[in-house]
Protein backbone atom coordinates (compact mmCIF):
# COMPACT_ATOMS: atom_id res chain seq x y z
CA UNK A 1 0.00 0.00 0.00
CA UNK A 2 1.13 3.57 -0.65
CA UNK A 3 2.25 5.48 2.45
CA UNK A 4 0.87 9.01 2.57
CA UNK A 5 3.15 11.66 4.03
CA UNK A 6 3.38 15.41 3.48
CA UNK A 7 4.90 16.06 0.05
CA UNK A 8 5.30 19.80 0.03
CA UNK A 9 7.64 22.28 1.65
CA UNK A 10 11.22 21.77 2.74
CA UNK A 11 10.79 18.01 3.18
CA UNK A 12 10.06 17.51 -0.52
CA UNK A 13 13.13 19.49 -1.57
CA UNK A 14 15.30 17.59 0.91
CA UNK A 15 13.93 14.38 -0.61
CA UNK A 16 14.82 15.72 -4.07
CA UNK A 17 18.39 16.40 -2.89
CA UNK A 18 18.67 12.75 -1.83
CA UNK A 19 17.45 11.54 -5.22
CA UNK A 20 19.66 14.03 -7.06
CA UNK A 21 22.67 12.75 -5.13
CA UNK A 22 21.86 9.17 -6.13
CA UNK A 23 21.49 9.97 -9.83
CA UNK A 24 24.62 12.12 -9.74
CA UNK A 25 26.61 9.12 -8.52
CA UNK A 26 25.10 6.84 -11.17
CA UNK A 27 26.15 9.25 -13.89
CA UNK A 28 29.62 9.75 -12.44
CA UNK A 29 30.14 6.00 -12.13
CA UNK A 30 29.32 5.58 -15.81
CA UNK A 31 32.30 7.73 -16.89
CA UNK A 32 34.70 7.93 -13.94
CA UNK A 33 36.36 4.65 -14.92
CA UNK A 34 37.81 6.03 -18.17
CA UNK A 35 40.96 7.54 -16.68
CA UNK A 36 41.46 4.66 -14.21
CA UNK A 37 41.74 1.98 -16.92
CA UNK A 38 45.54 2.22 -17.43
CA UNK A 39 46.10 2.07 -13.67
CA UNK A 40 43.91 -0.96 -13.00
CA UNK A 41 45.24 -2.66 -16.16
CA UNK A 42 48.77 -2.37 -14.81
CA UNK A 43 47.66 -3.84 -11.48
CA UNK A 44 45.24 -6.60 -12.56
CA UNK A 45 46.68 -7.31 -16.05
CA UNK A 46 43.33 -8.01 -17.79
CA UNK A 47 43.13 -9.33 -21.34
CA UNK A 48 41.67 -7.09 -24.06
CA UNK A 49 38.34 -8.91 -23.78
CA UNK A 50 38.28 -8.62 -19.98
CA UNK A 51 39.05 -4.91 -20.23
CA UNK A 52 36.04 -4.45 -22.53
CA UNK A 53 33.85 -6.30 -20.04
CA UNK A 54 35.09 -4.08 -17.21
CA UNK A 55 34.18 -0.92 -19.13
CA UNK A 56 30.94 -2.03 -20.78
CA UNK A 57 29.17 -4.44 -18.44
CA UNK A 58 27.89 -1.67 -16.13
CA UNK A 59 25.92 -0.03 -18.92
CA UNK A 60 24.77 -3.39 -20.29
CA UNK A 61 23.31 -4.42 -16.94
CA UNK A 62 21.49 -1.11 -16.50
CA UNK A 63 19.99 -1.47 -19.99
CA UNK A 64 19.06 -5.10 -19.46
CA UNK A 65 17.37 -4.71 -16.08
CA UNK A 66 15.84 -1.23 -16.25
CA UNK A 67 12.38 -2.28 -17.50
CA UNK A 68 12.20 -5.07 -14.93
CA UNK A 69 13.25 -2.77 -12.10
CA UNK A 70 10.78 -0.07 -13.12
CA UNK A 71 7.94 -2.58 -12.89
CA UNK A 72 9.29 -4.10 -9.66
CA UNK A 73 9.34 -0.66 -8.01
CA UNK A 74 5.68 -0.17 -8.92
CA UNK A 75 4.89 -3.50 -7.26
CA UNK A 76 6.97 -3.54 -4.06
CA UNK A 77 7.42 0.18 -3.49
CA UNK A 78 9.83 2.60 -5.13
CA UNK A 79 11.51 3.80 -1.96
CA UNK A 80 12.06 0.22 -0.86
CA UNK A 81 13.67 -0.67 -4.19
CA UNK A 82 15.76 2.51 -4.16
CA UNK A 83 17.11 1.69 -0.70
CA UNK A 84 17.83 -1.92 -1.66
CA UNK A 85 19.61 -0.75 -4.79
CA UNK A 86 21.59 1.85 -2.83
CA UNK A 87 22.83 -0.71 -0.28
CA UNK A 88 23.72 -3.07 -3.13
CA UNK A 89 25.55 -0.24 -4.92
CA UNK A 90 27.60 0.59 -1.82
CA UNK A 91 28.60 -3.05 -1.28
CA UNK A 92 29.47 -3.51 -4.95
CA UNK A 93 31.50 -0.26 -4.92
CA UNK A 94 33.63 -1.56 -2.05
CA UNK A 95 34.01 -4.89 -3.84
CA UNK A 96 35.18 -3.12 -7.00
CA UNK A 97 37.57 -0.84 -5.10
CA UNK A 98 39.38 -3.73 -3.46
CA UNK A 99 39.22 -6.21 -6.34
CA UNK A 100 42.25 -8.47 -6.56
CA UNK A 101 41.43 -10.03 -9.93
CA UNK A 102 39.70 -9.09 -13.15
CA UNK A 103 36.95 -11.64 -12.47
CA UNK A 104 36.23 -10.02 -9.10
CA UNK A 105 36.10 -6.57 -10.71
CA UNK A 106 33.79 -7.73 -13.53
CA UNK A 107 31.41 -9.30 -10.98
CA UNK A 108 31.44 -6.05 -9.02
CA UNK A 109 30.63 -4.06 -12.16
CA UNK A 110 27.75 -6.44 -12.92
CA UNK A 111 26.33 -5.85 -9.44
CA UNK A 112 26.80 -2.10 -9.83
CA UNK A 113 24.82 -2.19 -13.07
CA UNK A 114 21.95 -4.17 -11.54
CA UNK A 115 21.89 -1.79 -8.56
CA UNK A 116 21.95 1.20 -10.93
CA UNK A 117 18.96 -0.22 -12.80
CA UNK A 118 17.08 -0.45 -9.50
CA UNK A 119 17.94 3.12 -8.48
CA UNK A 120 17.37 5.01 -11.75
CA UNK A 121 13.64 4.54 -12.49
CA UNK A 122 12.78 4.42 -8.77
CA UNK A 123 14.45 7.79 -8.22
CA UNK A 124 12.69 9.46 -11.16
CA UNK A 125 9.30 8.05 -10.11
CA UNK A 126 9.89 9.24 -6.54
CA UNK A 127 10.66 12.75 -7.81
CA UNK A 128 7.22 12.79 -9.45
CA UNK A 129 5.67 11.49 -6.22
CA UNK A 130 7.28 14.19 -4.08
CA UNK A 131 5.79 16.99 -6.16
CA UNK A 132 2.14 16.43 -7.13
CA UNK A 133 1.88 19.99 -8.52
CA UNK A 134 2.76 20.12 -12.22
CA UNK A 135 4.98 23.21 -12.03
CA UNK A 136 7.02 22.10 -9.02
CA UNK A 137 7.28 18.58 -10.47
CA UNK A 138 8.65 19.98 -13.73
CA UNK A 139 11.27 22.04 -11.90
CA UNK A 140 12.23 19.04 -9.76
CA UNK A 141 12.66 16.79 -12.81
CA UNK A 142 14.73 19.55 -14.40
CA UNK A 143 17.03 19.51 -11.36
CA UNK A 144 17.14 15.70 -11.49
CA UNK A 145 18.07 15.76 -15.19
CA UNK A 146 20.69 18.46 -14.63
CA UNK A 147 22.37 16.34 -11.96
CA UNK A 148 22.55 13.37 -14.31
CA UNK A 149 24.02 15.46 -17.14
CA UNK A 150 26.47 17.19 -14.84
CA UNK A 151 27.53 13.91 -13.27
CA UNK A 152 28.34 12.32 -16.61
CA UNK A 153 30.62 15.24 -17.49
CA UNK A 154 32.17 15.37 -14.03
CA UNK A 155 33.14 11.68 -14.06
CA UNK A 156 36.48 12.00 -15.91
CA UNK A 157 37.39 15.15 -13.97
CA UNK A 158 36.65 13.53 -10.60
CA UNK A 159 38.53 10.42 -11.73
CA UNK A 160 41.57 12.47 -12.69
CA UNK A 161 41.63 14.29 -9.35
CA UNK A 162 41.31 11.06 -7.35
CA UNK A 163 44.00 9.29 -9.35
CA UNK A 164 46.45 12.11 -8.66
CA UNK A 165 46.31 11.31 -4.94
CA UNK A 166 44.97 7.76 -4.50
CA UNK A 167 44.97 4.30 -6.11
CA UNK A 168 42.58 3.29 -8.90
CA UNK A 169 40.09 1.76 -6.48
CA UNK A 170 39.30 5.21 -5.09
CA UNK A 171 37.10 5.96 -8.15
CA UNK A 172 34.78 3.19 -6.94
CA UNK A 173 35.18 3.63 -3.19
CA UNK A 174 33.68 7.14 -3.25
CA UNK A 175 30.33 5.45 -3.94
CA UNK A 176 30.19 3.97 -0.43
CA UNK A 177 29.78 7.15 1.68
CA UNK A 178 27.51 8.72 -0.94
CA UNK A 179 25.15 5.75 -0.93
CA UNK A 180 25.17 5.69 2.88
CA UNK A 181 23.93 9.29 2.74
CA UNK A 182 21.27 8.29 0.18
CA UNK A 183 20.00 5.49 2.43
CA UNK A 184 19.88 7.69 5.54
CA UNK A 185 18.30 10.56 3.63
CA UNK A 186 15.84 8.22 1.93
CA UNK A 187 14.65 6.84 5.26
CA UNK A 188 14.19 10.36 6.61
CA UNK A 189 12.75 12.31 3.69
CA UNK A 190 11.32 10.00 1.03
CA UNK A 191 7.72 8.75 1.14
CA UNK A 192 6.89 5.29 -0.09
CA UNK A 193 5.00 5.25 -3.37
CA UNK A 194 3.77 2.31 -5.35
CA UNK A 195 3.70 -1.08 -3.74
CA UNK A 196 0.08 -1.76 -4.56
CA UNK A 197 0.57 -4.69 -6.93
CA UNK A 198 1.74 -8.27 -6.78
CA UNK A 199 5.45 -8.72 -6.15
CA UNK A 200 5.50 -11.67 -8.54
CA UNK A 201 7.14 -10.98 -11.87
CA UNK A 202 6.56 -12.94 -15.05
CA UNK A 203 10.01 -14.47 -15.48
CA UNK A 204 9.48 -15.11 -19.18
CA UNK A 205 8.84 -11.38 -19.66
CA UNK A 206 11.95 -10.56 -17.63
CA UNK A 207 14.02 -12.88 -19.82
CA UNK A 208 12.54 -11.47 -23.02
CA UNK A 209 13.17 -7.87 -21.97
CA UNK A 210 16.82 -8.68 -21.29
CA UNK A 211 17.06 -10.72 -24.49
CA UNK A 212 15.78 -7.67 -26.38
CA UNK A 213 17.76 -4.87 -24.74
CA UNK A 214 21.15 -6.51 -24.15
CA UNK A 215 21.71 -7.65 -27.77
CA UNK A 216 20.43 -4.31 -29.07
CA UNK A 217 22.83 -2.28 -26.94
CA UNK A 218 25.70 -4.69 -27.62
CA UNK A 219 25.07 -4.75 -31.37
CA UNK A 220 24.80 -0.97 -31.66
CA UNK A 221 27.99 -0.53 -29.66
CA UNK A 222 29.88 -3.00 -31.84
CA UNK A 223 28.60 -1.35 -35.03
CA UNK A 224 30.06 1.93 -33.81
CA UNK A 225 33.49 0.26 -33.51
CA UNK A 226 33.28 -1.66 -36.79
CA UNK A 227 30.25 -1.30 -39.12
CA UNK A 228 31.30 -4.43 -41.01
CA UNK A 229 30.81 -6.89 -38.14
CA UNK A 230 28.23 -9.53 -39.04
CA UNK A 231 27.82 -10.54 -35.40
CA UNK A 232 26.70 -7.00 -34.54
CA UNK A 233 23.88 -7.12 -37.10
CA UNK A 234 22.87 -10.56 -35.82
CA UNK A 235 22.75 -9.18 -32.26
CA UNK A 236 20.54 -6.27 -33.34
CA UNK A 237 18.23 -8.67 -35.21
CA UNK A 238 17.98 -10.94 -32.17
CA UNK A 239 17.17 -7.92 -30.00
CA UNK A 240 14.42 -6.76 -32.35
CA UNK A 241 12.86 -10.24 -32.58
CA UNK A 242 12.91 -10.67 -28.81
CA UNK A 243 11.49 -7.18 -28.44
CA UNK A 244 8.56 -8.10 -30.68
CA UNK A 245 7.98 -11.28 -28.65
CA UNK A 246 8.15 -9.24 -25.45
CA UNK A 247 5.50 -6.79 -26.69
CA UNK A 248 3.26 -9.65 -27.82
CA UNK A 249 3.49 -11.35 -24.44
CA UNK A 250 2.74 -8.13 -22.53
CA UNK A 251 -0.47 -7.68 -24.48
CA UNK A 252 -1.59 -11.20 -23.56
CA UNK A 253 -0.85 -11.07 -19.81
CA UNK A 254 -3.34 -9.99 -17.16
CA UNK A 255 -0.45 -8.51 -15.10
CA UNK A 256 2.22 -7.57 -17.66
CA UNK A 257 5.75 -6.60 -16.75
CA UNK A 258 5.24 -3.48 -18.88
CA UNK A 259 1.81 -1.95 -19.40
CA UNK A 260 1.61 -1.35 -23.16
CA UNK A 261 -1.39 0.87 -22.51
CA UNK A 262 1.09 3.63 -21.60
CA UNK A 263 1.79 4.05 -25.31
CA UNK A 264 -1.87 4.88 -25.98
CA UNK A 265 -1.25 8.37 -24.61
CA UNK A 266 -0.28 10.70 -27.47
CA UNK A 267 1.88 12.98 -25.33
CA UNK A 268 3.71 9.96 -23.91
CA UNK A 269 4.50 8.62 -27.40
CA UNK A 270 5.54 11.98 -28.78
CA UNK A 271 7.78 12.89 -25.84
CA UNK A 272 9.45 9.46 -25.90
CA UNK A 273 10.10 9.63 -29.66
CA UNK A 274 11.52 13.15 -29.53
CA UNK A 275 13.68 12.27 -26.51
CA UNK A 276 15.12 9.13 -28.12
CA UNK A 277 15.90 10.83 -31.45
CA UNK A 278 17.46 13.86 -29.76
CA UNK A 279 19.74 11.49 -27.87
CA UNK A 280 20.81 10.03 -31.22
CA UNK A 281 22.45 13.33 -32.13
CA UNK A 282 23.83 13.88 -28.64
CA UNK A 283 25.45 10.45 -28.47
CA UNK A 284 27.09 10.62 -31.90
CA UNK A 285 28.35 14.19 -31.54
CA UNK A 286 29.70 13.63 -28.02
CA UNK A 287 31.67 10.60 -29.23
CA UNK A 288 33.32 12.40 -32.14
CA UNK A 289 33.99 15.68 -30.33
CA UNK A 290 35.67 13.90 -27.40
CA UNK A 291 37.85 11.96 -29.87
CA UNK A 292 38.62 15.16 -31.80
CA UNK A 293 39.87 16.86 -28.64
CA UNK A 294 42.32 14.04 -27.94
CA UNK A 295 43.37 12.83 -31.41
CA UNK A 296 43.31 16.10 -33.37
CA UNK A 297 43.82 18.78 -30.72
CA UNK A 298 46.24 16.56 -28.77
CA UNK A 299 44.65 17.09 -25.36
CA UNK A 300 45.07 14.64 -22.49
CA UNK A 301 41.94 12.73 -21.38
CA UNK A 302 41.68 14.95 -18.29
CA UNK A 303 41.99 18.19 -20.28
CA UNK A 304 39.53 16.88 -22.86
CA UNK A 305 37.13 16.12 -20.02
CA UNK A 306 37.52 19.67 -18.71
CA UNK A 307 36.73 21.14 -22.14
CA UNK A 308 33.70 18.85 -22.48
CA UNK A 309 32.42 20.27 -19.20
CA UNK A 310 31.34 23.35 -21.19
CA UNK A 311 28.64 21.51 -23.22
CA UNK A 312 27.65 19.72 -20.03
CA UNK A 313 27.11 23.07 -18.33
CA UNK A 314 24.90 24.00 -21.28
CA UNK A 315 22.83 20.89 -20.64
CA UNK A 316 22.67 21.64 -16.91
CA UNK A 317 21.65 25.27 -17.45
CA UNK A 318 19.06 24.39 -20.07
CA UNK A 319 17.62 21.62 -17.89
CA UNK A 320 17.15 24.04 -15.00
CA UNK A 321 15.71 26.85 -17.12
CA UNK A 322 13.33 24.85 -19.32
CA UNK A 323 10.70 24.02 -16.65
CA UNK A 324 10.58 27.65 -15.53
CA UNK A 325 10.08 28.89 -19.09
CA UNK A 326 7.49 26.15 -19.70
CA UNK A 327 5.43 27.68 -16.91
CA UNK A 328 4.83 30.68 -19.19
CA UNK A 329 4.90 29.09 -22.63
CA UNK A 330 3.61 25.79 -24.00
CA UNK A 331 6.09 22.90 -23.49
CA UNK A 332 5.94 22.04 -27.20
CA UNK A 333 7.04 25.58 -28.05
CA UNK A 334 9.85 25.53 -25.46
CA UNK A 335 11.18 22.23 -26.77
CA UNK A 336 10.74 23.29 -30.40
CA UNK A 337 12.49 26.65 -29.99
CA UNK A 338 15.23 24.96 -28.00
CA UNK A 339 15.83 22.54 -30.84
CA UNK A 340 16.06 25.45 -33.30
CA UNK A 341 18.75 26.93 -31.04
CA UNK A 342 20.43 23.52 -31.05
CA UNK A 343 20.42 23.53 -34.87
CA UNK A 344 22.14 26.93 -34.77
CA UNK A 345 24.87 25.38 -32.63
CA UNK A 346 25.41 22.66 -35.20
CA UNK A 347 25.67 25.35 -37.90
CA UNK A 348 28.48 26.96 -35.88
CA UNK A 349 30.23 23.57 -35.74
CA UNK A 350 29.92 23.14 -39.51
CA UNK A 351 30.94 26.66 -40.52
CA UNK A 352 33.50 27.46 -37.83
CA UNK A 353 37.10 26.47 -37.26
CA UNK A 354 39.30 26.05 -34.19
CA UNK A 355 38.89 24.59 -30.73
CA UNK A 356 37.03 27.52 -29.15
CA UNK A 357 34.54 27.78 -32.03
CA UNK A 358 33.96 24.03 -31.98
CA UNK A 359 33.19 23.95 -28.26
CA UNK A 360 31.03 27.07 -28.57
CA UNK A 361 28.95 25.32 -31.21
CA UNK A 362 28.63 22.12 -29.16
CA UNK A 363 27.67 24.11 -26.07
CA UNK A 364 24.93 25.99 -27.96
CA UNK A 365 23.71 22.72 -29.50
CA UNK A 366 23.51 20.97 -26.13
CA UNK A 367 21.96 24.00 -24.42
CA UNK A 368 19.15 24.00 -26.98
CA UNK A 369 18.70 20.26 -26.62
CA UNK A 370 18.38 20.36 -22.82
CA UNK A 371 14.59 21.04 -22.72
CA UNK A 372 14.03 17.73 -24.52
CA UNK A 373 15.38 15.81 -21.54
CA UNK A 374 14.05 18.00 -18.75
CA UNK A 375 10.53 18.44 -20.15
CA UNK A 376 10.41 15.15 -22.06
CA UNK A 377 10.98 13.03 -18.97
CA UNK A 378 8.40 15.11 -17.12
CA UNK A 379 5.84 14.54 -19.87
CA UNK A 380 6.59 10.80 -19.96
CA UNK A 381 6.21 10.35 -16.20
CA UNK A 382 3.35 12.85 -15.90
CA UNK A 383 1.35 11.13 -18.66
CA UNK A 384 1.34 7.81 -16.81
CA UNK A 385 -1.00 6.77 -13.97
CA UNK A 386 0.65 7.07 -10.56
CA UNK A 387 0.71 3.30 -10.11
CA UNK A 388 2.77 2.97 -13.34
CA UNK A 389 5.21 5.82 -12.65
CA UNK A 390 8.13 3.41 -12.18
CA UNK A 391 7.48 1.68 -15.50
CA UNK A 392 7.06 5.04 -17.26
CA UNK A 393 10.33 6.27 -15.76
CA UNK A 394 12.09 3.12 -16.93
CA UNK A 395 10.73 3.55 -20.47
CA UNK A 396 11.92 7.16 -20.59
CA UNK A 397 15.39 6.32 -19.33
CA UNK A 398 15.59 3.27 -21.58
CA UNK A 399 14.59 5.39 -24.60
CA UNK A 400 17.38 7.82 -23.83
CA UNK A 401 19.95 5.03 -23.44
CA UNK A 402 18.93 3.36 -26.70
CA UNK A 403 18.96 6.72 -28.46
CA UNK A 404 22.53 7.40 -27.36
CA UNK A 405 23.64 3.90 -28.40
CA UNK A 406 21.91 4.29 -31.77
CA UNK A 407 23.51 7.69 -32.30
CA UNK A 408 26.99 6.35 -31.55
CA UNK A 409 26.41 3.48 -33.99
CA UNK A 410 24.75 5.38 -36.86
CA UNK A 411 26.59 8.69 -36.72
CA UNK A 412 29.79 6.88 -35.83
CA UNK A 413 29.39 4.79 -38.98
CA UNK A 414 28.85 7.95 -41.04
CA UNK A 415 31.99 9.52 -39.62
CA UNK A 416 33.96 6.34 -40.29
CA UNK A 417 32.69 6.23 -43.88
CA UNK A 418 33.73 9.85 -44.47
CA UNK A 419 37.15 9.13 -42.99
CA UNK A 420 37.59 6.08 -45.22
CA UNK A 421 36.67 8.03 -48.35
CA UNK A 422 39.12 10.89 -47.66
CA UNK A 423 42.05 9.16 -45.94
CA UNK A 424 43.44 7.31 -48.95
CA UNK A 425 46.97 6.65 -47.70
CA UNK A 426 47.78 2.92 -47.41
CA UNK A 427 48.78 3.59 -43.79
CA UNK A 428 45.56 5.45 -42.86
CA UNK A 429 43.72 2.35 -41.65
CA UNK A 430 40.05 2.48 -40.73
CA UNK A 431 40.30 5.17 -38.07
CA UNK A 432 42.37 8.13 -36.97
CA UNK A 433 43.72 6.10 -34.05
CA UNK A 434 45.11 3.48 -36.42
CA UNK A 435 46.71 6.19 -38.57
CA UNK A 436 48.42 7.78 -35.57
CA UNK A 437 49.77 4.38 -34.52
CA UNK A 438 51.05 3.73 -38.03
CA UNK A 439 52.71 7.16 -38.18
CA UNK A 440 54.96 6.29 -35.24
CA UNK A 441 56.79 3.78 -37.46
CA UNK A 442 57.28 6.06 -40.48
CA UNK A 443 59.92 8.59 -41.46
CA UNK A 444 59.20 12.10 -40.08
CA UNK A 445 58.07 13.65 -43.38
CA UNK A 446 55.89 10.67 -44.28
CA UNK A 447 54.45 10.56 -40.77
CA UNK A 448 53.58 14.27 -40.85
CA UNK A 449 51.80 13.88 -44.20
CA UNK A 450 49.85 10.85 -42.93
CA UNK A 451 48.81 12.61 -39.70
CA UNK A 452 47.68 15.74 -41.59
CA UNK A 453 45.62 13.67 -44.04
CA UNK A 454 44.06 11.48 -41.33
CA UNK A 455 43.22 14.38 -39.01
CA UNK A 456 41.71 16.33 -41.90
CA UNK A 457 39.56 13.34 -42.89
CA UNK A 458 38.40 12.85 -39.29
CA UNK A 459 37.54 16.53 -38.98
CA UNK A 460 35.47 16.36 -42.17
CA UNK A 461 33.64 13.39 -40.69
CA UNK A 462 32.79 15.53 -37.66
CA UNK A 463 31.52 18.29 -39.96
CA UNK A 464 29.22 15.84 -41.79
CA UNK A 465 27.92 14.44 -38.50
CA UNK A 466 27.22 17.97 -37.24
CA UNK A 467 25.30 18.79 -40.43
CA UNK A 468 23.20 15.63 -40.16
CA UNK A 469 22.53 16.36 -36.49
CA UNK A 470 21.39 19.88 -37.38
CA UNK A 471 18.87 18.48 -39.85
CA UNK A 472 17.61 15.92 -37.31
CA UNK A 473 17.00 18.50 -34.58
CA UNK A 474 15.20 20.79 -37.03
CA UNK A 475 12.87 17.92 -37.94
CA UNK A 476 12.36 17.26 -34.22
CA UNK A 477 11.63 20.97 -33.66
CA UNK A 478 8.79 20.81 -36.19
CA UNK A 479 7.60 17.54 -34.64
CA UNK A 480 7.55 19.07 -31.17
CA UNK A 481 5.63 22.14 -32.31
CA UNK A 482 3.13 19.83 -34.04
CA UNK A 483 2.76 16.80 -31.78
CA UNK A 484 2.91 18.67 -28.45
CA UNK A 485 0.97 21.76 -29.52
CA UNK A 486 -2.08 20.93 -27.38
CA UNK A 487 -0.18 20.90 -24.10
CA UNK A 488 -0.79 24.00 -22.02
CA UNK A 489 1.94 25.82 -20.07
CA UNK A 490 2.92 23.80 -17.01
CA UNK A 491 0.69 24.58 -14.07
CA UNK A 492 -2.14 26.10 -16.16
Amino acid sequence: MTTTVPRTGAGAWLGLSVLALATLLLAVDNTVLLLALPHLAADLNPSATELLWITDVYGFMIAGFIITMGSLGDRIGRRRLLLIGSVMFAVASALAAYSTSTTMLIVARVLLGVAGAAIGPSALALVAGLFPGARQRAIAIGVFTACFMGGAAAGPVIGGLLLEHFWWGSVFLMGVPIMVLVVLGGLAYLPETGGGGSARLDLTSVALSMAALLPLVYGLKELADDPGQVVAYVAVLIGLVCGALFVRRQRALAEPLLDMGLFANRSFRAALLILALAMVTQGGVYLFVSQHLQLVEGLSPLNAGLWMALPALGLVGGSLAAPVIAGRFRPGVVVGVGLVVSAAGFVVMVAGDGLVVLLTGVTIAFLGMAPVGALGLGLIVGSAPEERAGSASAIGECGGELGIALGIALLGSVGTAVYGSLATSPHAGDSLGEALDAASGLAPAQAAALIAEAQGAFTQGLVVISAISGVIVLVLAVSSLTLLRRLRPIGH
